[in-house]
């Protein structure tokens, strides 16, 4: 065997941890992996915005940041380009970029949300405060059987 090799860690959404960083954010971050976890730098989770919800404009110096919707449709913007998002899209972030995302929907967007390297992400999703996923939520994660 290889001494290379490393057992992947799997996880299932009654595994992951929710935060909402700030008292008056109308977003939530669910952790699926973190630096912790994966024994690596890079923050993996699933970020979840109220009807109307957006990240207040934010940037990170050294970490790209991408994102995959999964459910909803909203508006990101980064460093003054505005570019609507739904379903199946994908947005990749600079180091640097000043972004913001929205959601325009009459509906939760939900997207997937991977920093690489960390730069504190899942330090700060953890400094919030825990919150539960409700059954919209796990209406959107929860595995169904094929």
């Amino acid at each position: 065997m290889d001494a290379s090799c490393v057992i992947p860690v799997f996880k299932t959404p009654k595994d992951y941890q929710a935060y909402r960083i700030g008292a008056k954010d109308t977003n939530r971050l669910a952790i699926v992996f973190d630096p912790i976890i994966a024994n690596m730098s890079l923050t993996y989770c699933i970020e979840i915005f109220d009807v109307g919800g957006k990240t207040p404009p934010n940037r990170h110096q050294l970490a790209v940041e991408m994102f995959f919707i999964l459910k909803g449709e909203g508006l990101a913007s980064c460093d003054g380009k505005t570019v609507p998002i739904c379903s199946g899209d994908s947005l990749l972030v600079p180091p640097n970029g000043v972004h913001i995302i929205k959601n325009t929907g009459s509906e939760r967007l939900y997207a997937l949300c991977i920093m690489v390297p960390n730069e504190n992400f899942a330090e700060l999703i953890r400094s919030g405060t825990p919150v539960e996923l409700d059954a919209e939520d796990w209406a959107v994660l929860r595995r169904t059987k094929v």
